[in-house]
């Protein structure tokens, strides 16, 4: 059974896969930070900026560095708070969708630089879809507070990334604790899982992929018993200049 994707409210994005933030800190010659095995950290994008399967995708006018990201979300179907790191967390639920937190990378490491963000090197797109799949029909795959299901990405018909689910570090009902964590969710909050392993270009490097996304390529994401996100990217918006 599939849902329809509900309005969104708010979006945060965890980090729970260790391959890819092993593999992106490493390209950077970072080592791994405690922290990260502590607790598990998101950030909060832009629900405002919500696409769904067949939108285009505006990127930045400014970046030249645009990049793709595969990723499984969880949506919130009602209120809930300080749940425990335990199943009984995911009652909260309305189901799982794919999600495709695009992002501008040359933007993002300019801003995160100063120690905060990402900002709007993630503000202009958050693509969900194409419907959101109630948990009680993925059963047969969830083990070990997470789901195992396949995941892969393609850009223009190429599959470039394929990964699994179930490769997570930190579990759903963990990450739904932090979230509710001395705070309410609400009907329509996504959680995003983070970037799969191989699941972006900055990981993949661009000349494994054939370079950053641009105008007219089509990406695709493809979950296991969730379904194909598909999004085509477009021209950048004009840059409008005010003086004064």
């Amino acid at each position: 059974m599939s849902l329809p994707l509900p309005e969104i409210r708010t979006i945060r994005d965890f980090y729970a896969f260790e391959e890819h933030v092993r593999t992106c800190r490493r390209q950077r010659g970072l080592e791994m930070v405690r922290q990260w095995y502590e607790i598990p950290v998101f950030y909060f994008s832009n629900p405002h900026s919500v696409i769904r399967d067949g939108d285009p995708v505006i990127p930045p006018a400014l970046t030249s560095e645009l990049d793709f990201e595969l990723e499984i979300a969880a949506v919130v179907g009602c209120e809930a708070a300080d749940l425990p790191p335990e199943d009984s967390a995911l009652d909260c639920l309305l189901g799982f969708t794919i999600y495709n937190d695009w992002s501008a990378r040359d933007l993002q490491r300019n801003e995160m630089a100063v120690g905060l963000g990402p900002a709007k090197g993630k503000d202009f797109a958050n693509a969900l879809g194409p419907s959101v799949t109630p948990l009680n029909d993925l059963r047969g795959c969830w083990q070990d507070g997470r789901l195992h299901l396949r995941m892969q990405a393609s850009i223009n018909g190429r599959v470039v990334s394929q990964g699994n689910s179930g490769s997570m570090y930190w579990t759903w009902p963990q990450l739904l604790a932090q979230a509710s964590r001395d705070t309410v969710l609400k009907p329509g909050d996504v959680l995003g899982s983070g970037t799969v392993g191989t699941g972006c270009i900055l990981e993949l490097t661009p000349e494994v992929v054939g370079g950053w996304l641009k105008p007219g390529d089509v990406v695709t994401l493809e979950i296991e018993r969730l379904g194909r996100l598909t999004n085509t990217v477009v021209e950048p918006r004009s840059i409008v200049r005010r003086d004064g």
